[in-house]
């Protein structure tokens, strides 16, 4: 039986002006699939031949065979961009000449056309290839990651607790903890990590910061800057609410207080009720 939305050793019976008949092994010639001359990547083909076809549905609902490696398989994860949305559902991009439904009932958050999503790929009860933003359950936790290591994670949702859903490499599972990141994150959006933790189910715990020594050596950096800019003064020091810190700064108060106490160490600034001033300002 052919599987659409992945590749199928089939054979070529038939020769017609605008391609090939491919054996649907259905024991009837009018179950046949064509391959059109398009999708034959220019490969000189005869009756006989056996080919590793992938199987969609033309804008007829019809079995379409194609030589062409899409972007994806189904019952795979892939990072696609969405082409177009309508108030059905949405349209992403699998490499082929007919994109990829996402109904809206399979958008777990809205998705904008232009960007790129995480989006895991089925079967529908129609037969046709679809797409879910609902990726979670598609993710492995059986990476040979360690921490330390440095990792590129994409994203793909939001637990209750606030912290960030992360598909490292687009396919294992990992978290940023709420306290671990201060800067927007959405999803789809691509992030460079490091490995903090592994938990006990194999998943792994990310952060976006640089290790601490390094992390505070350029957030001096960026205060003296900060200073500079500003005349040598700024009103914000170890008292400063969090939610100054972070908006100014996206850093903890924490890492704000350590790097502040570095440079006065340094003897580069003075602190005060009025906030922060470089010395000999």
């Amino acid at each position: 039986m052919i599987k659409t939305g992945e590749f199928n050793s089939l054979t070529i019976v038939r020769k017609a002006d605008f391609g090939y008949f491919l054996d649907a092994k259905t024991g009837r010639t009018d179950d046949d699939v064509l391959l059109p001359n398009s999708n034959t990547l220019g490969r000189e083909l005869n009756i006989g031949d056996e080919v590793e076809a992938f199987i969609y549905r033309d804008s007829k609902d019809r079995p379409v065979a194609t030589l062409k490696k899409p972007l994806a398989q189904v019952y795979e994860v892939a990072y696609l961009k969405v082409v177009s949305t309508t108030p059905l559902g949405a349209f992403a991009d699998i490499g082929l000449d007919r994109d990829v439904f996402i109904p809206m009932k399979e958008q777990k958050y809205t998705l904008n056309e232009g960007d790129s999503y995480l989006l895991y790929l089925y079967v529908d009860k129609t037969g046709r290839i679809a797409a879910t933003t609902e990726v979670d359950r598609a993710m492995s936790t059986e990476s040979e990651y360690k921490v330390g290591d440095e990792v590129t994670g994409i994203v793909y949702g939001f637990q209750t607790n606030g912290s960030v859903m992360v598909g490292v490499d687009g396919k294992y599972r990992g978290v940023i903890l709420k306290n671990e990141f201060f800067t927007d994150m959405k999803p789809g959006y691509e992030v460079k990590l490091r490995v903090k933790k592994i938990y006990e189910d194999g998943k792994l715990g990310l952060t976006p910061r640089g290790r601490a020594v390094e992390e505070r050596t350029q957030l001096e950096e960026e205060i003296l800057k900060y200073l500079t800019k500003h005349g040598g003064e700024m009103p914000y020091n170890d008292k400063s609410s969090p939610e100054d810190i972070r908006k100014v700064f996206n850093q903890s108060k924490n890492y704000f207080k350590n790097a502040l106490g570095g440079l006065m160490k340094k003897g580069l600034i003075n602190q005060d009720e009025s906030g922060t001033k470089l010395k000999n300002q």
